[in-house]
């Protein structure tokens, strides 16, 4: 039986974001192993039947002596598991991974990047400092035959090929993680003033603040209630702290709905889904989601926004950090029950068209195969 590896920064994310690949992948016959930090999805990925292992990595770590033993304990994961393949997720899974990966002659190595973010985007001092460290390491650690890399869209994937990080013919295109469309079904729109939602972790770099500011713009211009959903996240320094948010929950400005369970439920109480995030995005999950869910979109025109909002089709594309911008998109859409209606059907028609988990899972299955075809011929 052949035996994948997925690992990841967070189990938060491999439950939210993989594991629905993962028990794809045990249909097709495959032994799946679960790879993350300890937390509080761990015992849902077990709950689901996988076998769960732990890894001590920090997400924002930099201490030389603590990434060292992160590496090592990758390596003696790999070691002993002997995998066919592993499939990596988030920033140093896939440097300390594909690095550990070669140490240990795992046959086959997949990493997906999803979205440049901060540290390639960003343009301050550190960012500077810490792009040019991490595209030697990407360069180390994707020299191999057997990897090969998933991107989430164009803009990143001619990116990495143009700083020679990695050649084209080990470069894959599969444009998110997927949605399961009966789960995120379409419902009417609820009664009463419009709502409009943006649903991701508090970080300034989502957009938050961005989206706050358009809400003081709208509430002298129309009616409508700003919702934010998600919680702040201690582990990124760009995180929204909770007295922040409850700040202009007091206020009025916005209402904090703090994280919820059942996404699918949050979306059918919303008219319009947001996501004014300020750096680039693979393909952001929550706007697939919301799409699904037959919802118009309002977005920043970035790369990865751009592959699920297509700008006065299924929702409106802003400029970056334009709260006047995205006030105006957002009112449109407030004012006008009926193109909120051709537009969140044409999301819905989007989603079923090249965004279910049946089209994502089965074009990852094939670029598995692809990879694992190398042991074979030594070349991708």
């Amino acid at each position: 039986m052949t035996r994948l590896l997925l690992s990841s920064n967070t189990d938060w994310y491999i439950y939210n974001f993989r594991i629905a690949l993962a028990e794809y992948m045990q249909r097709q016959g495959w032994e799946v192993v679960l790879v993350s930090p300890p937390g509080k999805f761990t015992a849902l990925m077990q709950q689901r039947g996988f076998r769960w292992i732990p890894w001590n990595l920090g997400r924002q770590s930099v201490s030389p002596w603590q990434e060292t033993k992160s590496l090592l304990e990758i390596l003696m994961i790999y070691r002993r598991e002997k995998p066919d393949l592993v499939h990596h997720h988030t920033i140093k899974p896939v440097l300390y991974g594909s690095l550990a990966a070669r140490l240990a002659g795992v046959p086959g190595v997949i990493n997906s990047i999803t979205g440049r973010g901060y540290i390639f985007l960003g343009e301050d001092r550190k960012a500077q400092l810490l792009k040019r460290l991490v595209l030697q390491i990407y360069r180390l650690a994707f020299n191999s035959p057997r990897c090969g890399v998933i991107f989430e869209n164009p803009n990143d994937r001619q990116y990495f090929i143009d700083q020679r990080l990695v050649p084209a013919g080990r470069t894959w295109l599969i444009e998110g993680v997927g949605v399961d469309p009966e789960r995120f079904a379409p419902l009417p729109e609820p009664a009463g003033v419009p709502v409009v939602a943006l649903a991701a972790r508090m970080l300034w770099e989502k957009g938050v603040g961005v989206l706050v500011e358009a809400a003081r713009i709208l509430k002298d211009e129309t009616q409508a209630r700003i919702v934010l959903v998600g919680e702040p996240d201690p582990g990124n320094p760009g995180t929204v702290s909770s007295q922040t948010l409850e700040k202009w929950n007091t206020e009025g400005l916005v209402e904090w709905w703090g994280w919820q369970p059942e996404m699918p439920e949050v979306y059918n109480k919303s008219h319009i889904v947001t996501l004014p995030t300020m750096y680039g995005e693979g393909v952001p999950t929550t706007l697939i989601e919301a799409a699904a869910c037959g919802r118009p979109l309002v977005a920043t025109d970035i790369p990865g926004c751009r592959e699920v909002v297509l700008d006065e089709h299924n929702g409106f594309l802003v400029p970056p950090n334009d709260p006047q911008a995205l006030a105006q998109a957002l009112k449109r859409l407030v004012s006008d029950p009926s193109l909120r209606g051709r537009m969140g059907a044409a999301s819905r028609q989007l989603v079923m068209q090249k965004f279910t988990h049946a089209q994502v899972n089965a074009a990852t299955l094939e670029v598995y195969q692809q990879i694992m075809a190398t042991r074979d011929t030594g070349k991708p």
